[in-house]
């Protein structure tokens, strides 16, 4: 039997962060496995590259407390690695007077949390972001940027792989674990402490420790389009709409790209599988739990329903377009072009509330720790994150 100091279950930016900061402390034994032949194939490489900056997160909460150091961190790692780094700044934009209330609500949450903020005019937004419209005011982050999600990873990677104290077995997925065995389609291993950071599967993977009990954690899909590059140069940094913020989704946002691509999106549709990327790919026999547990959803919780209502909508273009179109003065349907990139946003549910949690959740005893629940931010803060892990849960 193979044995190890530390496993770690998911080679996403949970996993390689803590990996790294579990170096630092002087660690020099641990195993990196994932289901996939390469890293990052699923959320981690598969979102916006946004560096949010604790502007939605109820102050206290470990989101709102990890977000702006994660930004911190992630921006200077960037630096000293000469990865793309875009310093650009967020806007966020009034579609009516209705939301103004909420966008001087998130004024205070990102003061309260650090961030660097100020409610402006429509003078200085068209100063900013000439295309951005507005009513009356708007919320300039001065904080947001936005990294090269796969190259961040790539260098991860890399770090670990050189550091010679870290050891990768890619195309490994995890199966049970039954007293101090983990069981893996490539053999049984012992280790000391197993982290699971297994993103959208962390719920499965956690029940046989005995944790995870009473959640689920649900999918949901984020589709884009791009700006065709003639008209790339109408946006300058990110456009945001102002949020429904009792939600844990931002709406449909344009955002440039570390490539100088702007994207549009993501939506936020219910999906029916952990990698339903397409309309019918990634189902398997997880999809009908997946409906009934949204069918529960749908009744018995006013929030999903509104998202459940409002995001499938959103697969036609028309929909797709005229929420964007609220954020811009000028667009125009030839403007957007199709892009492949889509993702799975997998969002933890309390089952027996019927909530959506909203918070980062980690569950743990001396010989294993669970993080159920790394929702946006999660790449923002997973440095910040990582070192809170670390001190709290691994002695």
């Amino acid at each position: 039997m193979k044995t190890a100091e530390i496993m770690i279950c998911g080679a996403g930016i949970v996993g390689l962060t803590v990996a790294r900061e579990l170096i630092a402390r002087g660690h020099k034994d641990i195993l990196i496995i994932d289901k996939e032949n390469e890293i990052a194939k699923h959320a981690s490489g598969r979102n916006s590259g946004v560096l949010h900056a604790g502007i939605y997160y109820a102050p206290g909460s470990l989101r709102a407390v990890s977000c702006l150091s994660g930004n911190f961190k992630m921006k200077e790692y960037c630096r000293e690695k000469g990865l793309p780094l875009l310093e650009t700044g967020k806007v966020i934009v009034a579609r009516n007077e209705s939301e103004l209330p909420t966008l001087h609500e998130l004024h205070s949450r990102a003061t309260a949390n650090g961030a660097k903020v100020e409610i402006i005019d429509e003078q200085r937004l068209a100063e900013i972001e000439p295309n951005a419209k507005t009513t009356k005011e708007a919320l300039l982050s001065h904080y947001t940027a936005v990294v090269d999600p796969r190259a961040v990873m790539k260098s991860l990677y890399e770090d670990l792989e050189a550091s010679g104290k870290v050891t990768f077995m890619l195309g490994t997925k995890f199966i049970t674990a039954k007293y101090n065995k983990i069981i893996t389609d490539k053999g049984d291993f012992s280790c000391g402490l197993f982290i699971n950071a297994a993103g959208s599967y962390s719920d499965q993977v956690a029940r046989p420790f005995g944790f995870g009990e009473g959640y689920q954690l649900i999918p949901f899909k984020g589709i884009y389009k791009k700006l065709k590059k003639e008209k790339a140069h109408t946006i300058n940094g990110s456009i945001y709409p102002v949020p429904n913020i009792k939600n844990p989704f931002l709406g449909i946002h344009f955002t440039r790209g570390a490539s100088g691509d702007v994207y549009l999106g993501p939506t936020a549709i219910p999906a029916f599988g952990r990698e339903n990327y397409g309309i019918l790919s990634g189902l398997d026999k997880e999809a009908f739990d997946i409906m009934i547990r949204d069918a529960i959803l749908f009744f018995r919780n006013p929030k999903f329903r509104s998202v459940a209502f409002e995001e499938p909508r959103k697969y036609f273009f028309k929909c797709f377009f005229d929420d964007a179109k609220k954020l811009v003065k000028e667009l125009s349907p030839d403007d957007i072009e199709s892009s492949p990139k889509v993702g799975i946003r997998p969002q933890l549910v309390d089952l027996k509330r019927n909530e959506l949690v909203m918070d980062f959740l980690v569950e743990s005893d001396e010989k294993s720790v669970h993080v159920l629940n790394a929702i946006s931010p999660a790449f923002t803060s997973s440095m910040y994150f990582a070192e809170m892990i670390v001190e709290k849960y691994i002695h």
